[in-house]
């Protein structure tokens, strides 16, 4: 059993309210809390790929990786453990999505740390759900309510996008730059000189920006597109759709997934699991790249400029060069002799 997070810890104090009841637990899962929790039944649902591949072997088909809920999965249960993200935006899609699928009359309990804005949980739930805190402690709030008035989901409505040159962008809340093109997405494609050729892979894909206005200026490239987050994967096909274009979007932590090589590897890849800071997945991502490039193929990554990647890329690779900065950014490349 890996350790709890202080979320659960909470939740571990209040285990009488769910014995008897059919829960399922979404939102920002960080640990197996639900492999261990005694109730009727257990169910997940989340929307990150890792957090799914830990589950799976203690749930089995009871622990669910999607962007949204099916009604079938989520039917069968009366108690909702929702885990607040750090995202608001993201945390009003999945309650939006989640309570229209639950029965008026169901407990809902809404637990995160105080810092990811947990609190407006109370306000965003109003006329839904009256939410009073019933517990604070390890930094967190738990709240707890009834289903008063279930939502009706449309998914139509979370959709966003937004255009760079003629290339179209669509994301879902959570999603990174899910309004509007980044800065760091930006310098790192100011970097990229026409003609690209070959196999593309963009890692932490995000809303698939990079991809689509590579794929859009390059039509011969063969794009793969990965991401650990079922929102990111959604938002990635919606965006290639909306450009024509064709790629293989994918489920992979890191490179888990993945079984091809490239000639080229682009990402502005995330350094946040959650609320918490966490370089593993760009590590990972940078020390095993060179098992993913074809000979002379590049990697290329944009970073803030503090993070300590030229290290990495040396290791890994022999060798980098800075191609662009800003105050804020830096974008490198290795390639792989």
């Amino acid at each position: 059993m890996s350790l709890l997070t202080p979320a659960s810890e909470v939740l571990q104090r209040h285990l009488e309210h769910f014995t008897d009841r059919h829960v399922i637990l979404a939102g920002d899962i960080q640990d197996e809390f639900a492999a261990i929790l005694e109730a009727a039944s257990v169910r997940v649902l989340t929307n990150q790929f890792h957090r799914w591949k830990n589950l799976q072997p203690l749930i089995g088909d009871n622990a669910l990786f999607s962007a949204t809920t099916p009604a079938e999965f989520i039917q069968p249960c009366d108690t909702l453990i929702y885990y607040w993200p750090k995202n608001k935006q993201e945390a009003c899609f999945q309650l939006d999505d989640l309570c229209t699928h639950l029965a008026a009359g169901s407990q809902i309990f809404v637990v995160g740390e105080n810092r990811s804005g947990v609190k407006s949980a109370e306000s965003i739930m109003e006329g839904i759900s009256t939410l009073q805190k019933i517990d604070s402690a390890r930094r967190c709030g738990l709240y707890h309510g009834e289903l008063e008035q279930p939502t009706t989901f449309d998914i139509k409505r979370w959709w966003r996008g937004y255009q760079i040159d003629n290339v179209k962008i669509h994301a879902l809340p959570g999603v990174f730059s899910h309004e509007e093109l980044d800065i760091g997405s930006d310098l790192l494609l100011s970097t990229l000189t026409n003609p690209m050729s070959g196999n593309i892979l963009d890692i932490a894909c995000g809303n698939g920006v990079l991809a689509a206005v590579i794929g859009t200026q390059n039509p011969d490239v063969t794009l793969t597109l990965s991401d650990v987050s079922a929102s990111a994967i959604a938002s990635s096909i919606a965006t290639l759709e909306a450009n024509k274009l064709t790629g293989k979007v994918l489920a992979s932590d890191v490179y888990s997934d993945i079984d091809d090589k490239f000639d080229w590897i682009l990402s502005n890849p995330p350094f946040h699991d959650g609320l918490n800071t966490s370089y593993s997945a760009v590590e990972a991502m940078i020390l095993q790249a060179p098992k993913y490039l074809k000979k002379g193929g590049h990697f290329r990554i944009v970073a803030n400029a503090f993070l300590p990647y030229p290290e990495l890329l040396d290791k890994a690779f022999g060798g980098h060069e800075l191609l662009a900065k800003t105050g804020k950014f830096k974008v490198y490349q290795s390639t792989k002799r």
